[in-house]
């Protein structure tokens, strides 16, 4: 039972991200298409069918942020970081860290507030009866706090490294030479 929770979790911890964005950009892609066909072909028009995708595009983009900074596929300029000392480096891993969760802690208390302010209020999504809107605007601190978390993570392979004195940063144009 221990074993199949912990392989669960590893699977969970590799695809959250990409199972997540998957599944928001699938129904997206689905409701532009639809409408499209129906408005060409049927000459009518979903009304939330111009609404939900945008909602559904918060989802990809700010889950797909954490997943980038999991992988540290984001925007870093390395080239000054190369060339510092091993220390240097390890210092600026953690500075890195630091300076994530202190953005991440102002986006998520205010984001947290905005979801609870439109949940109170019961906005709902233009074009519908019932779906409401804190659950699109809920992709911000949800997706934050799973940053935060693969923020640690990177961090604590930083600090593997830096115990067993490997490389931190890997300079991404000699991949590509390579």
């Amino acid at each position: 039972m221990f074993k199949a929770l912990l392989i669960a979790l590893r699977w969970l911890d590799r695809n959250a991200e990409r199972v997540m964005i998957l599944i928001a950009y699938s129904v997206m892609a689905l409701i532009i298409v639809y409408a499209v066909f129906e408005r060409f072909v049927f000459k009518t028009q979903i009304p939330w069918s111009s609404s939900i995708p945008i909602y559904l595009f918060l989802w990809v983009t700010w889950v797909g942020c954490s997943h980038n900074v999991r992988k540290r596929t984001h925007l870093v300029f390395n080239d000054l970081r190369l060339r510092m000392a091993y220390g240097a480096q390890f210092a600026c891993l953690i500075l890195d860290a630091l300076l994530w969760w202190g953005f991440g802690a102002v986006v998520l208390h205010f984001t947290i507030e905005q979801v609870l302010l439109v949940e109170m209020n019961f906005a709902i999504v233009q074009g519908t009866d019932d779906v409401m809107q804190w659950w699109f605007y809920l992709a911000t601190p949800v997706a934050w706090a799973l940053l935060m978390l693969r923020v640690l993570q990177n961090l604590w392979d930083d600090v593997q490294r830096f115990r067993k004195r490997e490389p931190f940063l890997v300079d991404i144009q000699a991949i590509g030479q390579a």
